[in-house]
């Protein structure tokens, strides 16, 4: 009887084991199965995010390009303070909307992005074009996103020019 119930309780610790080995792999192999991004997805929902911001700047609508930022955005543009907030980016865009007189438009283009999780790092190319269509300017940017509900959205960019810088010496 003590050797049946040893063996019982032999058998009992070694399905334990096996149990507890086989939990251990399982909840690794779940770790492992994280969420794989569709970067061409991600690429093609964040270059229509720019698309959207170019269709809104030649369409001088200051709330269409303000809709490709978040609440809490900071903005860092060329030769000015950062702007901080969705409000201040927006009031900016407005005024340079009200002072362009030229019918110039810009075409913004992804050149690199990567995603994780859910951010994604933009850098990106924009090139600014006449009425006529000639070019007139280029240069450099760089976006950082958030997925919030579902989507993407700007809480951090920066951009540059190509143009040298004038200088009044």
């Amino acid at each position: 009887m003590i050797k049946n119930i040893k063996l019982f309780g032999f058998l009992i610790f070694t399905a334990f084991v096996f149990t507890a080995c086989d939990f251990v792999f399982t909840a690794g192999e779940t770790l492992e199965k994280e969420e794989v991004l569709d970067m061409e997805k991600v690429k093609i929902e964040i270059q229509a995010m720019e698309d959207a911001f170019a269709a809104g700047e030649k369409a001088k609508d200051a709330d269409a390009v303000a809709a490709y930022y978040s609440d809490d955005a900071m903005s860092y543009s060329r030769n000015r303070e950062p702007l901080s907030g969705k409000k201040a980016i927006r009031d900016n865009i407005a005024n340079g909307i009200a002072k362009d007189t030229t019918g110039n438009y810009n075409v913004y283009k992804i050149v690199d992005l990567y995603a994780e999780g859910d951010t994604a790092v933009e850098i990106g190319s924009w090139t600014e074009f006449d009425a006529s269509g000639n070019e007139k300017d280029n240069g450099n940017y760089m976006s950082f996103f958030q997925k919030r509900d579902g989507t993407y959205i700007c809480v951090r960019d920066m951009s540059t020019t190509t143009s040298p810088v004038k200088s009044g010496i």
